[in-house]
């Protein structure tokens, strides 16, 4: 490859010949294919990164441990016998004399669905109680902070047309604490680009490169930019591992909205060294920065239901759980040894790259007998959600094909058992959507033949007595209070950690505003849950269908939306709503009662998109309001100033600093031909 043919590839993003591009400033080394400054990286550390074949049975690195077998029998078990519990009371209800055919995929599909709540509900309620008394929920130890590390780590943040402030912010806050614990020399950062477009790119180049200038002599800070995002965000990791990841013993993954303090840093590379074993350790993100209404509804459930929900996927999971793709720390040889993904067969959306990738990775390690490990009682990790509705949808769209990828690989021959379990749960997340849509379209359609058709009290059989149609009333309403109960039990349980927690703080009012949140936020869920169920249901056929969702940059902090425009985008949902409600109020008054909690939802979607998008007031916060928005931790509040602070000097204009001789310097001397390569016209 010639020189032109490297120009080429660095003016692809606008689809301009770089023979034309007067401000392509210098070519670069044929060995160079980025399109940023390579001064801005340190000198190469390769490690060889293979593509994993799943069927292949591997040589395991460590041993199995053992004792999982008892915590996940009992998850599992339990789960199955509270589901053969309900079938066989649905089946009471609905069988009469010979159940129809209509009504046997009634029983399954309500079947399906229950399983589904009740492995969730089960470990929840399982990981509650080590929580209520008092202990840890950690799979492996974790140390203080106070003691020394031998080793190295690099914090990765992967971004994609991210704020440089906000990023900048996060990283010069995560500085400061490591600085002054003294462990700062232990830890480098990366930014790892798949920004496209020149233009963009310059700015984001800019800014970091004063980044590094300014946290020079703290910590290291090096920026590349990719000229192609292959892979996505797994192809930009692998990158970084196949060419750095030598230098560095570990790395933590950051995602664009996520922060973690530099406590939790420290403890989570102390826990690496003192566990050799362990090749991966993944922390239970708090929710914090919400504004909306959307977001401190998610932010409540979320800090208020989800410890009791993570302690119980750690009860069961052991060494062999799971990888939410970001605030979790990997050991770098094991990962680059054991995770190599390769592309799958055929076209998207099921071929292609892995796009939910952390899943596959965390079996892969598990695979190799790699302890994959989950810490929930690790403070200082955070991130935040979409601001809105609509954004969580397309959120949503994305991860739905990313995890139903997941199908061709659960019976691949080499995949552990856990492997399928964790890889199955999560393509079930969005299929069990489409199974209540089933639920609900063949309960209604069994509704309406209740009132339309007369009982048949003969079969094709000869009998001598008629056979009379019998309705159990009991069992329905056992059915339906049991139901109920598996439903709403992980938020009691929730609600009691809550309390026992506001009442150890010492908190004034904990009780009232913990009931009056979680009722909240109950009625809101109730609401969005049937939106939710039906734009899950329609990526599920849109995928089936061969419709690839694509890559677009997330929105992070504005999710307000005009209400024409959010009545517009709900229309099909709000007239099924209304035409469902027609259908059962001219049936039958009742059957429109036992309905209208989904009806509801579904003709109020345009307003509820509407009303949750829009900035959160005074009193709905206050209801909603967790620990984290009372009394923020104070890396949040670091990394807030900082973002306002860069705010304000990225929204200067750069100023370019005459180019300096591309020879041996000092360190002063290379940052300064840093920020003079930032600041020069575009090199794509």
């Amino acid at each position: 490859m010639d020189k032109s043919m490297i120009a080429d590839e660095l003016v692809r993003d606008n689809g301009r010949s770089a023979a034309s591009d007067a401000r392509v400033a210098r070519p670069l080394p044929l060995a160079h294919l980025d399109a940023s400054d390579p001064a801005l990286l340190p000198e190469g550390t390769p490690v060889e990164m293979p593509e994993q074949d799943f069927s292949a049975q591997v040589a395991r690195r460590w041993p199995r441990r053992r004792g999982p077998s008892i915590p996940r029998t009992a998850v599992f078990l339990g789960a199955g016998l509270m589901t053969a519990a309900f079938a066989h009371e649905l089946y009471g209800v609905l069988s009469s004399a010979q159940m129809t055919p209509l009504q046997l995929i009634f029983l399954v599909l309500s079947t399906m669905t229950f399983a589904w709540i009740s492995v969730g509900t089960l470990s929840t309620a399982l990981g509650f109680l080590p929580l209520f008394a008092g202990e840890k929920a950690d799979t492996i130890h974790i140390p203080d902070a106070d003691g020394p590390l031998e080793r190295r780590t690099a914090l990765l943040f992967p971004v994609y047309h991210e704020d440089p402030a906000r990023i900048a912010g996060t990283i010069s806050a995560v500085a400061e604490e490591l600085s002054s614990l003294g462990k700062a020399t232990h830890f480098d950062v990366f930014l790892l680009s798949d920004t496209r477009g020149a233009e963009e790119g310059m700015r984001e180049e800019a800014a970091y490169a004063q980044l590094a200038a300014r946290l020079s002599g703290r910590v290291n800070v090096y920026y590349r930019r990719r000229i192609e995002n292959t892979g996505r965000k797994a192809g930009n990791i692998k990158d970084w591992v196949e060419r750095f990841g030598g230098a560095y013993e570990t790395f933590v993954i950051f995602d664009g909205d996520s922060v973690m303090s530099g406590v939790a840093l420290v403890r989570l590379a102390r826990a690496m060294e003192a566990d050799p074993s362990a090749g991966l350790i993944q922390t239970v993100p708090r929710l914090i920065g919400g504004h909306t209404r959307l977001q401190k509804l998610m932010q409540f459930a979320a800090n208020i239901y989800g410890p009791a929900a993570a302690a119980g996927l750690a009860f069961w999971g052991r060494d062999q759980g799971n990888y939410w793709g970001h605030n979790a720390i990997i050991r770098t040889r094991a990962f680059a040894g054991s995770a190599g993904l390769p592309a799958l067969p055929g076209a998207a959306p099921f071929g292609g790259h892995i796009m939910s990738h952390d899943f596959v990775e965390a079996m892969l390690l598990a695979r190799s007998g790699w302890g994959v490990h989950m810490a929930p009682s690790i403070e200082g990790s955070f991130e935040s959600m979409p601001p809105g509705l609509t954004d969580l949808i397309v959120r949503d769209r994305r991860w739905s094909q990313g995890n139903l990828q997941h199908l061709a690989l659960i019976g691949k021959r080499g995949v552990p058992a856990m492997g399928r379990v964790h890889l199955t749960m999560g393509a079930l997340a969005y299929l069990v959507s489409a199974i209540w849509a089933g639920v609900l379209v063949v309960g209604l359609v069994l509704a309406l033949q209740g009132q339309q058709m007369l009982p048949s009290y003969f079969t094709d059989a000869k009998t001598l007595f008629p056979i009379w149609p019998v309705t159990d009333p009991g069992a329905a309403m056992r059915l339906f209070l049991a139901t109920m109960a598996v439903v709403l039990l992980p938020k009691a349980l929730g609600l009691v950690l809550e309390i026992k927690r506001a009442r150890m703080a010492r908190e004034r009012g904990g009780f009232p505003r913990a009931v009056a949140g979680v009722t909240t936020e109950t009625v809101f869920s109730m609401l969005l849950a049937p939106i939710m169920m039906m734009t899950q249901t329609a990526s599920v056929l849109q995928i089936l269908a061969g419709r690839d969702s694509g890559w677009k940059a997330q929105r992070r902090d504005d999710g307000a939306i005009g209400l024409v425009e959010s009545l517009r985008l709900h229309s099909i949902h709000m007239l099924v709503g209304a035409g469902v409600a027609y259908i059962c109020w001219s049936t039958s008054p009742g059957l429109l009662i036992w309905t209208a909690p989904v009806l509801l939802g579904l003709m109020l979607s345009g307003v509820l998109n509407w009303m949750t998008a829009q900035r959160a007031g005074p009193m709905f916060s206050s209801v909603l309001s967790t620990a984290e928005d009372r009394s923020p931790a104070p890396t949040v509040v670091r990394a807030n100033r900082h973002a306002e602070a860069w705010e304000g000097e990225l929204t200067q204009p750069v100023i370019a600093l005459p180019p300096v001789p591309a020879v041996k310097q000092n360190r002063a001397g290379r940052w300064q031909r840093r920020a003079a390569f930032a600041a020069s016209p575009a090199r794509e």
